[in-house]
C-alpha cells in the first residue's frame, strides 16, 4: 500500500540572512521559490543547449528500463557528442538507440579524471555555467562541487543519501522528489548509501515489510524551485518531463571529517567510517562464543549504541 506523503513546505523569496537564520538551522527539506536563476530557466531549450557546448563528449547512463537501479547495475554507460546527447534525451521515441528504442537517459557531469577531479559547471560546462546564477547561501570555502545532471522523461533514480547539503536546482523540465529522514534508515533496506526499494509507490511488501514505516515526504519541482536537501536525507527523483537540474554540494561539517579521496559527496565522513569499522571488528570477536551468548552481548551493545547516541529530542 502506498505510504501517505507529507508535503515538503515550499518557501518563496527566501533571502541568504532567512535560510541561515531560520531554516537552515532546522535540518528539514524545503523547497525554495522565486529565487534569481540568470539566465537559464529561459534559455536552455534543446537547441539552445546543444548549440552552446557543441559535439564534446560525455558519458551517461543508458537504461531499458526507466527505474535504474545502482545496486543490480541495470544500465550501461555509453559515451555521445554533448549536442546528440542532448537531442535524445529530449525525444520519446529514438531513431537511433543503444538498448531499445525507448531508453532513457541520464548524464551525471563529472570532472576530467573521474577518479579524482571533481564536478564543476564551471570547468565541465564553461558556457552554459555562465547563464546560472547559483544561491550561494553558504560560504565560498565550504563548496564541494556542482553537477550538472540532464535527464529523459519518466526517468527515475534509485533512493539514496548524501553526506553533504545540497541545492536540487530545477532548471527546466519537472520533477517529482520523495524523501526519507535519516531517523528512517532502519526501514529503507540499505545497501552502503543506497535503498533497495527501487519502486517507492509500489514497494513489494513482502521483500520490504518494514518500508512501510519510513514517513514519506514529497514535492514537485517546477522550473526554476530549488530543493534544499539536507546531508543524509533519502531522496528519489523522477523526472516527469525532459529536463536540467544543477545539484551544488557544500561541506556542512568542518573540512577535515570528510573523506579527501571522495569525489561524489558520498564517502561517509571519516569518524563514521572508523566506527563502523570497529564495530565490524567488535561482531567478528562475539562469533567466538556461542550463539546465546553472542545474542546476549549483542543486545546488550545495542543498548550502549541507544543510550549514547540515538537523538530523543525528534518531533
Amino acid at each position: 500500500r502506498e505510504q501517505r506523503a507529507a508535503a515538503v513546505e515550499r518557501l518563496d523569496g527566501v533571502t541568504r540572512e532567512r535560510f541561515l537564520r531560520n531554516i537552515y538551522p532546522r535540518r528539514k527539506p524545503v523547497v525554495l521559490t522565486g529565487l534569481e536563476l540568470g539566465a537559464c530557466t529561459t534559455k536552455w531549450t534543446t537547441d539552445y543547449l546543444s548549440q552552446a557546448e557543441g559535439s564534446k563528449e560525455v558519458k551517461i547512463h543508458v537504461s531499458a528500463v526507466p527505474q535504474m537501479d545502482f545496486l543490480s547495475k541495470n544500465f550501461v554507460y555509453r559515451t555521445l557528442p554533448f549536442d546528440a546527447f542532448v537531442r535524445r534525451a529530449a525525444e520519446v521515441k529514438h531513431k537511433e538507440y543503444f538498448l531499445t528504442e525507448d531508453e532513457k537517459y541520464y548524464l551525471r557531469s563529472v570532472g576530467e579524471d573521474v577518479r579524482k577531479d571533481i564536478a564543476d559547471i564551471r570547468k565541465q560546462f564553461p558556457i552554459l555555467a555562465k547563464d546560472v546564477n547559483i544561491p550561494e547561501y553558504f560560504e565560498k570555502e565550504q563548496f564541494f562541487s556542482s553537477v550538472f545532471r540532464i535527464s529523459s522523461a519518466g526517468l527515475q533514480l534509485w533512493t539514496h543519501y548524501d553526506v553533504m547539503d545540497n541545492f536540487l536546482i530545477q532548471v527546466t523540465g519537472r520533477k517529482r522528489v520523495v524523501l526519507y529522514s535519516p531517523r528512517d534508515a532502519p526501514y529503507l533496506y540499505l545497501s552502503g548509501t543506497k535503498s533497495e526499494v527501487l519502486d517507492v509507490d509500489n514497494p513489494d511488501m513482502e521483500k520490504y515489510p518494514l518500508f512501510v514505516k519510513a514517513k514519506r515526504y514529497q514535492c514537485v519541482l517546477e522550473a526554476g524551485d530549488v530543493l534544499f536537501i539536507p546531508a543524509l536525507w533519502f531522496h528519489n527523483v523522477i523526472s516527469e518531463e525532459f529536463g536540467v537540474a544543477l545539484n551544488v554540494f557544500w561541506k556542512h561539517l568542518p573540512a577535515e571529517s570528510y573523506d579527501k579521496t571522495d569525489t561524489y559527496g558520498n564517502k561517509d565522513p571519516m569518524a563514521a567510517s572508523r566506527a563502523i569499522q570497529i564495530l565490524d571488528r567488535a561482531l567478528k570477536t562475539l562469533e567466538e562464543l556461542p550463539e546465546e551468548y553472542r545474542d546476549f552481548y549483542a543486545r546488550r551493545m545495542v543498548l550502549r549504541i541507544q543510550e549514547k547516541a540515538y537523538r530523543n529530542d525528534y518531533g
